[in-house]
């Protein structure tokens, strides 16, 4: 491929839309609204659209994986936000040793699963 690639955006679904939106925007998110159906939301230079469509089957098996610099600062910062405490349906499981690197999960509201780590140098 001759064409440098600029982003890569997956879209996620919303079992409800609007707290999906203030659960993002929570998270640290900048939403970018594009119709009233779909937001683009935006942190450190990576995207994804959330969108106002639930499937079951595909939105309890989608999982984001947001690398970080260091995971345990960024942790730290996540949990001081008490997103479970703020939103329902939301859970944090605490970072993990992998042979890859570090890792801990975040379930939004609607179960979108985000795998937040750093990997191992070298």
């Amino acid at each position: 491929m001759t064409q440098k690639i600029r982003s890569l955006r997956p879209f996620i679904g919303a079992k409800d839309y609007a707290v999906s939106r203030s659960f993002y925007r929570a998270f640290g998110f900048t939403e970018i609204v594009l119709s009233s159906a779909m937001s683009l939301f935006t942190l450190g230079g990576v995207s994804f659209y959330l969108q106002d469509a639930y499937v079951a089957d595909w939105v309890d098996n989608t999982m984001l994986f947001l690398e970080v610099e260091d995971v345990e600062q960024y942790w730290q910062e996540l949990t001081a936000l008490d997103l479970p405490g703020r939103f329902s349906g939301v859970k944090l499981v605490p970072i993990r040793e992998e042979v890859w690197g570090r890792e801990g999960f975040v379930h939004d509201p609607a179960g979108v699963l985000w795998h937040i780590g750093e990997f191992n140098q070298g």
